[in-house]
């Protein structure tokens, strides 16, 4: 009896040992936490206090759908209802990834809007830190003025502002016009480096005037007469234009990128790509900007990818054709003007299933992970097996 009795106090003082630990311990917590600190160490074994995964931010973007005529198109019609341009420059819909709410952010480094304007109204210039681009998908006159270029453009073309340039937007037309923009305005403001101007002067006879529109400087096909002829760069112009950090081309027109396209469509094209074309600068042969770049992708009739991964995080909009692709664990099926995110890290392909050509349009940090030698890119092949592609 003896054995016994001294066996359940030695238990009975472990547990007050442990409870007195595990009491300790928590005040430890608590007070580092109301300290503005967080603790980097192991309690125990278990995930939830492995000291690594402690030390990662639990805020990530996650694979996720936007469809265009379900969700977008309506809320875009009744915003041009009830919005004015008398009360609000801007008429847009941003597309917040679930897993990084409530921040306006479609994925860690990019951020995604739909904006429709209605016929012949443009908006104020106006200029700011985060690079940007448009992408038309409805309406033949939608306008964009980039430093004295006045722009207007169609379905399918590619449009600048790049990083400190005057731009204003608007639509020349009389129907209604959508607009796709892509922005690196999350990694701006990660960096502490996010700014906006609005008040656009003009010096006229040495006195600075302000001003509701640019003044053209430019013709308006400026960009398709110096940079519309690859390979070929007149040396008798500046190439300096804006803040001189981007692609002085500042529209891609649509038809050139499908008759490219449709020219490789033979081709055995990339096992996990497809026919992929990334837009660039014409100077340099590099990305247009130096954080995001941006591709269009065709599917042909019936195509199926490998599996592909790159720490690189990719906004995906289909533009022609219908699809599904799988990421990771989730099938997202999509149709024309939808958005999906592919975060960095996931496994994904593509699928056409239809009988025509699907062309996708993608934008990616892949260029900020290559200046800071963090971009990796993994595939399967045929066999399943995981080969290292960069």
């Amino acid at each position: 009896m003896k054995n016994g009795v001294k066996g359940e106090a030695a238990m009975q003082s472990n547990k007050a040992k442990e409870h007195n630990l595990q009491a300790a311990l928590d005040q430890l917590h608590a007070d580092v936490y109301a300290s503005n600190m967080a603790p980097y160490w192991v309690v125990d074994r278990t995930k939830l206090h492995d000291e690594d995964t402690q030390v990662m931010d639990k805020r990530k973007a996650i694979p996720f759908l936007w469809t265009y005529k379900d969700q977008i198109e309506p809320l875009l019609h009744r915003s041009a209802e009830l919005i004015t341009t008398e009360t609000s420059e801007r008429r847009s819909l941003v597309l917040v990834n679930p897993g990084l709410a409530p921040s306006r952010a479609t994925t860690t480094t990019m951020y995604v809007a739909y904006r429709l304007n209605d016929p012949r109204e443009i908006m104020p210039p106006h200029r700011h830190s985060p690079n940007a681009i448009r992408l038309g998908l409805t309406g033949k006159a939608n306008f964009t003025g980039v430093e004295g270029e006045n722009i207007t453009f169609g379905p399918g073309d590619l449009v600048l502002t790049p990083h400190d340039t005057w731009h204003n937007h608007g639509n020349q037309g009389d129907d209604n016009a959508i607009n796709l923009s892509v922005l690196d305005l999350p990694l701006v403001e990660a960096l502490n480096s996010m700014y906006f101007e609005h008040d656009y002067t003009e010096e006229e006879e040495g006195v600075k005037i302000k001003k509701k529109m640019q003044s053209e400087r430019f013709p308006s096909d400026y960009s398709q007469q110096i940079y519309g002829s690859g390979g070929l760069l007149p040396r008798f112009v500046s190439h300096h234009r804006g803040a001189g950090t981007a692609s002085p081309m500042y529209v891609y027109r649509y038809d050139m990128m499908r008759e490219a396209l449709e020219r490789f469509k033979n081709w055995d094209g990339d096992p996990h790509e497809a026919i992929m074309i990334e837009y660039v600068d014409p100077t340099t042969g590099q990305g247009i900007f130096k954080t995001i770049t941006f591709f269009m992708q065709m599917l042909r009739p019936g195509e199926k990818t490998l599996p592909l991964k790159q720490s690189a995080s990719l906004v995906v909009s289909p533009f022609e054709g219908s699809g599904y692709t799988q990421v990771g664990n989730k099938k997202i099926e999509w149709d024309p003007f939808d958005t999906f995110v592919v975060p960095g890290g996931y496994w994904a392909e593509h699928v056409n299933t239809s009988d025509k050509p699907a062309i996708l349009f993608v934008a990616s940090d892949e260029p900020t992970l290559k200046a800071l030698s963090f971009y990796q890119k993994h595939g399967k092949n045929k066999q399943g097996d995981i080969v290292k592609l960069a």
